[in-house]
């Protein structure tokens, strides 16, 4: 979606904003004891206080169950997708949660996500929560006018593959966003290894352009599993993994990040 107009600005930065404040009061909740199910409906209750709705609530997709939560919960080695309803153990210290939270907000949407470590964390799992972020900025200072959508790659790619010595997830992505939850271009975080495996790629960033970027990045593998059926994916080879998730318009002069704040959330809650 491309919008211009400063009414759709602003309505479209309000519902980005509603979710960092959702993100802002999960954090001061999340702690070890919690389980899925419970931070779930206090999420649904946050969205509730600041007149919104979940935008994963029931979301379909072909061959998968309506989404069964409102918000997505993904556990360690599950790289996105994750439900309350996939794990009954409580949280423990060491755990790593990814928190991807989808609002409606007055016909507008909000989607970005963010990685906490439980309690405590290990120098392997505070590494690669620093590369996510850092790869997440890099990503956004690299988004220019006219530009094409394969520059995103270009700064994310070698960053966390060479650098960091981690993996970008292959096949998942961002993606566009406005009135509804997702819509072209798709943004991998990949560069394509073959013309069709990416057909946006060349395709450029446009001034009022509406994206939800997210590198998803995982320790020892860039593949994934999942049967199919249900909406969890999981690292194939089970390593920790992390997810960053930003909504951001483009403009004249590089891209204004609409969540704004998130950044300053923490790594480990406690």
């Amino acid at each position: 979606m491309v919008i211009s107009a400063k009414q759709d600005v602003d309505a479209a930065e309000a519902a980005a904003q509603c979710v960092v404040r959702t993100h802002e009061r999960l954090v001061e909740y999340l702690q070890v004891g919690r389980t899925l199910a419970q931070i779930d409906q206090f999420v649904a209750e946050v969205l509730s206080s600041l007149d919104c709705r979940s935008a994963f609530l029931r979301y379909r997709m072909k061959n998968h169950p309506p989404f069964s939560s409102h918000a997505c919960l993904s556990l360690n080695d599950c790289i996105v997708h994750g439900t309350h309803d996939m794990s009954t153990k409580p949280l423990g210290a060491g755990d790593i949660l990814s928190v991807d939270i989808g609002v409606v907000h007055r016909g507008w949407i909000g989607d970005a996500a963010w990685t906490y470590a439980i309690g405590e964390a290990s120098d392997e799992a505070l590494q690669l929560m620093a590369c996510g972020r850092e790869s997440l900025q890099r990503g956004i200072d690299a988004v220019k006018a006219g530009r094409p959508l394969l520059d995103w790659a270009r700064a994310l790619q070698p960053f966390v593959e060479q650098e960091c010595g981690f993996h970008l997830i292959r096949g998942l992505g961002g993606h566009g966003y406005g009135r509804t939850l997702h819509g072209p271009p798709f943004i991998s975080n990949v560069t394509p290894r073959h013309p069709g495996e990416w057909p946006d790629a060349r395709e450029t960033f446009k001034p009022g352009m509406l994206l939800a970027v997210e590198p998803m990045i995982a320790v020892g593998s860039g593949e994934i599993i999942s049967d199919g059926r249900t909406w969890p994916i999981y690292t194939a080879d089970g390593s920790l993994s992390v997810h960053y998730e930003a909504d951001i318009m483009v403009t004249e002069n590089g891209a204004r990040d609409l969540t704004a704040g998130m950044n300053c959330l923490p790594d480990i809650v406690r």
